[in-house]
């Protein structure tokens, strides 16, 4: 990234561009573009944003962008897959002793646990009694069969 920085760095001289015009022209902070120049990348907090930042800065100078992209890849590329094993463990640990440390109960946030069971066990319970009294309003209301009616009629055949 040192590399890359400083090339911009003369390219932005060579054109008499001063950081202060620079920093104006693309509403980048002084201090931003020196970390860029300088290959300063620990002093973004995302290398996202550092990669348009530099891709604008390259547009800004008349530089291919792309260029620029694929320079700045090859570095996280390089920076990223020499990480060693050591630097993973530790950071693990590191990870771990934090998840251990102590807290106050007053000032940790419970997430709330929703138990789902009382209230479908409560549904089906009124579903229940709501069929059961459905049913019982019809047996109350049913109109009983009318068998006097039919008792003295005689049954005749019909014939051709």
């Amino acid at each position: 990234m040192k590399e890359l920085g400083a090339y911009l760095k003369e390219v932005r001289k060579s054109h008499g561009v001063s950081l202060e015009e620079a920093s104006e022209d693309l509403k980048f902070s002084i201090l931003e573009l020196e970390n860029m120049e300088s290959g300063n990348i620990k002093a973004f907090k995302d290398v996202y944003h550092l990669r348009h930042m530099l891709q604008e800065y390259a547009k800004y100078l008349g530089l291919n962008k792309e260029d620029v992209t694929e320079e700045f890849n090859d570095f996280l590329f390089e920076h990223t897959s020499k990480i060693s094993l050591e630097d993973i463990v530790e950071a693990r640990r590191l990870k771990e002793e934090d998840d251990k440390k102590v807290v106050s109960p007053y000032t940790t946030v419970h997430k709330r646990k929703i138990n789902f069971a009382p209230f479908i066990l409560g549904t089906m319970i009124a579903i229940f009694v709501l069929l059961l009294v459905v049913i019982i309003i019809k047996e109350v209301n049913k109109e009983p069969v009318r068998t006097s009616e039919l008792k003295g009629s005689v049954s005749s055949e019909y014939t051709y």
